[in-house]
């Protein structure tokens, strides 16, 4: 599945020699020493909400080994790991610099037994066919080189009868609402963003992401093309973000 999504060409520095997948390597690197405090600053802490709302959505299934995608400095993976209480996590993620911050977290916490980090690539996972009972990506499918791919490769390595779990962004609807989003994400963000971390490109790129990426219905479509059954997605906290989950069907053994 090599076909590519319009979003997939928003990339954090526009034209150049660097592709999108290497655009957002370079800018997790840099922001990775701020990242965590500016998803709690700017989200008003928010976002642990939705990442518990995740997780929670695993538990019917009981996942033993869960591979976190985009994982980041590993919030997902260490709250999975507090809830679920999986054998084991596999973190895996395109930037260096955010997975040396999520391994000295990983190590505090005493799990480094259990959790384990990777340097790989959404889009070519390194592991081999149904190996994870559950799939979990915490806005991190934004910023896919190629979308379907992504998906496609997270379907592979999921056992059949394992869930795929996704957070993502998305835009609220109401009017009023809307508009005050608009100017936070137009305005605020990439403001605080570049006093905080030195890097308003980062941010502004979140926006832009953001505006162009689907959404509801087409990103649940998207998600069912890519092989799994019974997609469905749940819209949290007026629609800031979404939850979207899929299976991977049993008949594929």
């Amino acid at each position: 599945m090599s076909n590519s999504l319009p979003h997939d060409s928003i990339t954090p520095f526009g034209e150049g020699q660097l592709t999108k997948k290497q655009q957002v390597a370079e800018m997790f690197d840099r922001i990775a020493f701020r990242y965590d405090f500016l998803n709690r600053f700017l989200s008003g802490g928010i976002d642990i909400y939705w990442r518990r709302k995740a997780i929670a959505s695993l538990k019917e299934i009981n996942p033993q080994h869960i591979l976190d995608v985009a994982t980041g400095t590993a919030d997902l993976s260490l709250m999975a790991m507090k809830y679920l209480q999986p054998q084991s996590i596999t973190g895996i993620d395109i930037s260096g610099g955010m997975l040396e911050l999520g391994r000295k977290k990983v190590s505090r916490a005493g799990l480094q037994d259990r959790i384990r980090l990777l340097q790989a690539d959404a889009e070519n996972l390194p592991f081999e066919d149904n190996s994870f009972d559950a799939v979990m990506v915490a806005f991190g499918v934004r910023n896919f080189e190629n979308l379907p791919r992504g998906l496609k490769e997270m379907q592979r390595v999921l056992k059949p009868g394992g869930k795929l779990v996704i957070l993502e962004f998305s835009k609220p609807r109401r009017a009023v609402f809307s508009k005050l989003y608009q100017w936070y994400m137009n305005r605020i963000t990439p403001g605080i963003g570049s006093i905080i971390s030195r890097n308003r490109e980062a941010y502004r790129y979140l926006n832009d992401s953001v505006k162009a990426f689907p959404e509801g219905e087409a990103l649940q479509e998207i998600i069912s093309g890519a092989g799994f059954s019974d997609s469905r997605f749940k819209p949290l906290s007026w629609c800031i973000s979404t939850l979207y989950t899929g299976y991977k069907p049993k008949n594929l053994l």
